[in-house]
């Protein structure tokens, strides 16, 4: 009897117990906020099961896998020489802390698309260029190029940035060609000389080559930063289409294959208002066959633009290359909503593969800088006394895509609109998918994600951002 009886209570365990890794093994969705008001910071929320069958809910975002858009290359910004500086500055330890939570996995927010000045931005403490020879003189041999001003700060995070998330992908853009290049014999204003369209071209070559040489791959190049215009008081240069379509058709795009460079070359680099820029070089045949895509910056016109050019050109890649925040917008409910609708929701959704904001970090002053925007806004403010870092509303923004967006992901379908909510949706390698969703309304709204015969009930704070992660 007595043995009966512990064999019976014996099956009788078993059975709770596989019921019980039943119920621990129910598929969940992971669902992480941000609120306007800051009390939640990608905050983890309790997960969320996922029901079978069919969903009744009047808010309902369908997310469907079986149609797929372009492919991810990843979420970032530009380390600048100031937001090196300020790195580099750091103490050792605090510092590949921070670029563990930058650049790591989970738990850190997974950066992995970085754009670099060739040479000086306004963000740099000096104006030079990687051939500066004394004025008058010319090297159209380049034997003067150097990267050294890149050495100190610069190189040294990029290889720890490669080490921590090998996936990264850097794209690189001028301001300037060197002065002795140029109309105006300076590295402010002017444009490129037509007997430096050549040694322009091999200044590209040695700088993609001499970056490889320290164990860092060019992914993309822009030919210039901001083509159609000329800052008074940093470096810039003006390229118009037509002589970005005779620079990268009989000059860059020949070089590289000639070189055996499969860095990509991107054309424009400037706002969304004038697509036509574009379009310009696209329509030339030479252009066109080197041009791997558009790169866009948000300072003028509409995110739309970016569909305008694909329309027309679909084997052309996407990319988003530079937006800053600054103390002309301080609202950080604002800001994060803009920058999550606009930056991340709309240029993805009009073909972006990548998407870098502007200065990884500045000072609490908005530098250091030389000219140019006196008052922007990095990613991460770092005291440049104390070493205190703070993460802005565009860090957030970044990270409610890159920590759980991983390269080589494709946008899937999923409706937006739905009761005011803005969304795009993501299928990973791993088979997880990731909703990103944004509400701008002052309350609270309640949604139902239906994935097939798959549905996720969740709730997204007013004024705030959820990410949901799910297989």
């Amino acid at each position: 009897m007595g043995r009966r009886l512990a064999l019976a209570l014996l099956i009788l365990a078993g059975g709770c117990a596989t019921r019980s890794r039943r119920a621990e093994s129910a598929p969940v969705a992971e669902l992480w906020v941000t609120t306007g008001e800051r009390s939640r910071l990608l905050a983890r929320e309790p997960d969320l099961p996922i029901h079978m069958g069919a969903a009744s809910a009047q808010a309902v975002i369908d997310v469907d896998e079986t149609t797929t858009y372009q492919s991810i290359v990843g979420f970032g910004a530009a380390l600048t020489d100031a937001s090196a500086l300020l790195l580099g500055r750091l103490p050792s330890a605090q510092r590949d802390t921070i670029l563990r939570e930058l650049f790591g996995p989970e738990p850190g927010i997974g950066l992995s698309f970085v754009r670099v000045p060739m040479g000086a931005s306004d963000f740099s403490t000096r104006h030079y260029s990687y051939d500066d020879v004394p004025a008058g003189a010319r090297d159209t041999a380049l034997a003067h190029f150097s990267i050294d001003a890149d050495r100190a700060d610069r190189l040294p995070l990029l290889r720890r940035a490669l080490a921590l998330n090998p996936a990264l992908k850097i794209v690189a853009s001028p301001w300037s060609a060197p002065a002795w290049m140029k109309s105006t014999g300076s590295l402010i204003q002017g444009t490129l000389r037509r007997d430096a369209f050549a040694p322009f071209a091999d200044y590209f070559v040695r700088f993609v080559r001499a970056y490889a040489a320290e164990g860092i791959p060019v992914f993309a190049v822009t030919v210039q930063n901001e083509p159609a215009f000329e800052p008074a008081d940093y470096p810039g240069m003006r390229l118009d289409a037509a002589t970005r379509a005779e620079l990268i058709g009989r000059h860059l795009g020949p070089r590289f294959a000639q070189a055996g460079i499969a860095t990509t070359i991107l054309d424009w680099d400037h706002n969304w208002d004038h697509p036509e820029e574009p379009l310009a070089v696209l329509a030339d045949s030479a252009a066109r066959r080197y041009v791997s895509g558009v790169a866009w910056h948000c300072y003028g016109g509409d995110v739309s633009a970016q569909e305008t050019v694909r329309a027309k050109h679909p084997d052309k890649d996407v990319y988003f290359t530079e937006c800053s925040g600054g103390d002309w917008a301080p609202t950080f409910s604002d800001n994060l909503l803009w920058s999550v609708r606009t930056l991340i929701i709309g240029t993805v959704r009009t073909g972006a593969r990548g998407v870098a904001l502007w200065n990884l970090a500045l000072d609490g002053r908005g530098g250091p800088h030389l000219g140019g925007c006196g008052n922007c806004r990095g990613v991460l403010t770092i005291d440049s006394r104390s070493g205190a870092v703070t993460r802005n509303e565009e860090y957030y923004a970044l990270a409610h895509a890159s920590r759980f967006v991983r390269s080589g992901a494709r946008r899937i379908a999923s409706s937006t609109g739905v009761a005011g909510l803005e969304t795009v949706a993501f299928r990973n390698v791993d088979a997880s998918k990731v909703l990103i969703v944004a509400n701008s309304a002052a309350t609270a709204a309640t949604f139902v994600v239906r994935d097939g015969t798959r549905w996720i009930e969740s709730r997204v704070p007013g004024t705030g951002v959820a990410t949901l992660r799910w297989r």
